[in-house]
């Protein structure tokens, strides 16, 4: 939930609905040797609070459900009235339901994840909403073998750049496993200036997006239109944050793409094919 909702939830006797959008991109960040190609980085909108509780903290975009609209009318609405971003993929995440998740009053938030392929858009104005570098790292991690099956613990430092902007933040997890179910629980440990439990929603959201990137065709909606094979590995390894072995990367990618006859006309690189995206019904 974030700041223009301020007085949106009032006491009540059952627990108030939201939405959450963790909105991700793929920029690129411009290398000093303009003979280098850019650096492509995985990328976060976060908007700034301006009213209590969490006065000054990063927010997710969201905000309350309607009485008369459906979770996902309502993601929409949140973010194209916060961001100005519409007509974007977008899928529902998981549902948050703590306690004391936000002290104004009890609030559950179904969480969603949005792609962009246009980063370098100002998609709304003023200093109070940025595009955030992620940067994802486990700094701790344990397994034990337990009676039933096994129990993984780590630990977890995001941080977050933007211009004049820094935030870290550490995270628990337990993943547990035992024979066909399993449970993962999370705790912020630092919340690093990310306001309500929206740094549990960004390592869910990585997670997910990092996981789906294996076995769907989830990347693309990342992509502008056409794009290169080398520009199509690097959001790849962008959202992954490892590098990828290029000739694997394009035998598993061929069935995705379908080659065009246009060329790029970068200064200082030489031309390369443009492909474009072609649906798995297509194969």
């Amino acid at each position: 939930m974030s700041k223009s909702d301020g007085n949106a939830f009032t006491r009540q006797n059952g627990p108030s609905v939201a939405v959450d959008v963790l909105l991700f991109a793929v920029g690129r960040q411009e290398p000093e040797n303009y003979r280098k190609l850019p650096e492509h980085v995985l990328q976060v909108f976060l908007i700034k609070q301006s009213e209590v509780p969490f006065i000054g903290q990063w927010a997710l975009p969201g905000g309350g459900v309607g009485p008369r609209e459906c979770l996902d009318e309502a993601a929409y609405r949140q973010l194209a009235s916060k961001t100005h971003v519409s007509n974007v993929y977008m899928e529902q995440l998981y549902t948050w339901g703590d306690l004391h998740r936000d002290p104004r009053t009890r609030v559950i938030s179904c969480s969603y994840i949005a792609l962009t392929d246009k980063p370098s858009e100002k998609i709304r104005d003023g200093e109070d909403a940025r595009w955030f570098t992620v940067r994802r790292k486990v700094i701790e991690q344990r397994e034990e073998i337990t009676e039933k099956g096994y129990m993984l613990r780590e630990k977890i430092l995001i941080q977050l750049f933007a211009e004049g902007v820094t935030l870290r933040t550490v995270i628990n997890t337990v993943k547990t496993v035992e024979g066909k179910i399993s449970r993962v629980w999370r705790e912020t440990v630092e919340p690093g200036g990310i306001a309500f439990d929206h740094a549990l929603i960004l390592e869910c959201g990585i997670e997910r997006l990092r996981s789906k990137l294996a076995y769907t065709e989830i990347a693309f909606n990342l992509m502008p239109e056409y794009f290169t094979l080398t520009e199509l590995q690097q959001v790849y390894e962008a959202v992954l944050d490892k590098k990828l072995i290029k000739a694997n990367f394009r035998r598993k990618m061929a069935g995705f793409l379908r080659e065009t006859s246009l060329m790029t006309k970068d200064d200082g690189h030489r031309p390369a094919k443009l492909y474009c995206f072609k649906p798995g019904w297509m194969n």
